[in-house]
C-alpha cells in the first residue's frame, strides 16, 4: 500500500513541475493565433483590424509571410506578418514595428519568408485613416 501511495504522490509533483513549466512559456501571450487554424487566425485579424479596441495593449502572436510596403509619397518603408485564408484566396496582414534598431534590407528577411511576430497591439492615425501594428515587436 505504501508503494502504490509513494507512487502516485510521485507522479501528482512530475505533473505539477510539468504544469509550472508550459504556464510560463505562454503567460504573456493574450492573443496567440499560432495555436488557431488558418480560417480562425484570419477571422481573428480581421476582427483585430475592424473592432481593435477589445485588443488594445494586448500582446498578440502571430505567423506568417514577411511582406512590405513602401509608400511612394512618404518613402517610409512598412512591415507586415500576412496570413492567408484556408482556401488561399484571400489574405489579410498586421503591421509590426521591431524593437530595437534595424535597417531594411540588411536585417530582415527576404519577402515571402515565413515568421513569426509577437509584440503589443496598438493603433496610430496617418492622415484621416486609424491604422493597426504590433509595437515593440520581436520576430523569429
Amino acid at each position: 500500500m505504501k508503494k502504490v501511495f509513494s507512487f502516485v504522490l510521485v507522479c501528482l509533483v512530475v505533473c505539477l513541475f510539468a504544469a509550472c513549466g508550459s504556464e510560463g512559456q505562454t503567460q504573456d501571450i493574450d492573443v496567440d493565433l499560432t495555436k488557431l487554424s488558418s480560417t480562425m487566425v484570419y477571422s481573428e485579424v480581421y476582427n483585430m483590424l475592424t473592432s481593435p479596441d477589445p485588443y488594445l495593449g494586448k500582446t498578440v502572436r502571430m505567423k506568417g509571410q514577411f511582406a512590405t510596403y513602401e509608400d511612394p509619397q512618404s518613402g517610409i518603408v512598412y512591415f507586415a506578418c500576412v496570413i492567408d485564408d484556408a482556401t488561399a484566396c484571400c489574405s489579410q496582414g498586421l503591421e509590426f514595428v521591431l524593437e530595437g534598431t534595424y535597417t531594411y534590407p540588411d536585417d530582415y528577411p527576404s519577402l515571402g519568408t515565413e515568421i513569426s511576430v509577437t509584440g503589443e497591439f496598438r493603433t496610430y492615425t496617418e492622415g484621416n485613416n486609424l491604422y493597426c501594428h504590433l509595437i515593440h515587436a520581436t520576430m523569429e
